[in-house]
């Protein structure tokens, strides 16, 4: 073989696999994930939290793997310092194939753009002017949702006065996003009113610092306040642990939505199915990589829920909880 026809098929051999790596990475779609009250390091594949490895196990599944097809890019609290707009602005700059956000405030994407699909975990997005129908959401967002309307604030008000008869107020600790929103603050301050409780509300800031959850949960009870509902978020299940010690320490009880607070020492949850949400999220992901507009997609509604409950937190708390409410415990921890 001639020394320059040689080369050539050297060169090519050595070439080819270096274009198919470019063209795979250049082929890979993207997708970024905002989560604002949780470290970045859990938003992985091999993450501590359950929900997000059921999240990327599904992704798999469906052939969507990191570093593979699919870029990631990951804005978490550490990435949220410089405010939740200025963060949200910075995202969309980036003009990923999908945005995948978690918690209140997603409205803030739908001002900052109408093409770039937008899965969301969140409350009522019909009510935040996300989408026109649960069914039919049109637009650029699709997701699930973990509001199912007022009625959820009234079944947790139902069961922590199973445990406390005798309850007149009732603590509410929420982030301040929630609480000024069009679900939360609303749907709750409607449930107290028809349960005939006053309430004491404590406000709360993505980032709240260990001291700010203490004069938080100081606050509500002052206020006199019987027992705490503690509103789902990002930033309250990042910091469940502390909530529940807290509101241990101050010997207020306290439901939860979240298993693991009960796990952590809370007196009660009841809670959303969490990874079967993550597992939708995924779905929605992968459909809308595939070509599907996220309008088109109907968003899930949260229907199966877990009531747990801590009899330790109990009887610390010098409360008798009916037989009846432990035999419909979905987790009784003894």
């Amino acid at each position: 073989m001639r020394r320059r026809a040689f080369l050539s098929v050297v060169c090519g051999a050595v070439a080819w696999p270096l274009a198919a790596a470019a063209q795979q990475s250049t082929n890979k779609k993207h997708l970024a994930i905002f989560s604002p009250s949780e470290p970045s390091a859990d938003l992985h594949e091999h993450s501590e939290n359950k929900y997000w490895r059921a999240l990327f196990a599904e992704l798999r599944r469906l052939g969507q793997i990191e570093g593979k097809n699919l870029k990631v890019e990951r804005y978490g609290r550490e990435q949220n310092t410089s405010g939740f707009e200025a963060l949200a602005t910075e995202i969309v700059r980036s003009n990923p194939d999908v945005i995948y956000f978690i918690g209140p405030g997603a409205l803030i994407f739908k001002k900052l753009t109408s093409r770039i699909p937008i899965v969301v975990m969140t409350g009522d997005p019909v009510k935040q002017g996300l989408a026109e129908s649960l069914a039919h959401p049109g637009g650029n967002f699709t997701g699930v949702s973990v509001d199912t309307g007022p009625s959820i604030y009234g079944k947790r008000i139902a069961l922590l006065r199973e445990i406390i008869p005798t309850m007149s107020k009732l603590g509410c600790l929420v982030l301040r996003l929630s609480w000024n929103g069009p679900n939360a603050g609303p749907a709750i301050r409607a449930a107290a009113e028809t349960a005939g409780l006053s309430l004491a509300v404590s406000l709360l800031e993505f980032g709240t610092s260990e001291a700010g959850y203490r004069a938080a949960i100081e606050s509500i009870s002052r206020d006199g306040a019987n027992a705490v509902v503690v509103v789902d978020s990002p930033e309250t299940f990042q910091n469940g642990t502390l909530i529940a010690k807290l509101l241990g320490d101050a010997k207020l009880p306290a439901i939860f939505t979240f298993t693991e607070s009960v796990e952590a020492g809370g007196l009660m949850a009841y809670s959303f199915a969490f990874i079967e949400l993550y597992k939708r999220v995924g779905n929605n992901i992968d459909a809308i990589l595939r070509g599907a507009k996220p309008g088109d997609i109907p968003i899930y509604q949260a229907t199966k829920f877990e009531l747990s409950l801590n009899l330790k937190t109990a009887k610390q708390l010098g409360l008798s909880v009916p037989p009846a409410l432990v035999a419909t415990a979905d987790k009784v921890i003894e």
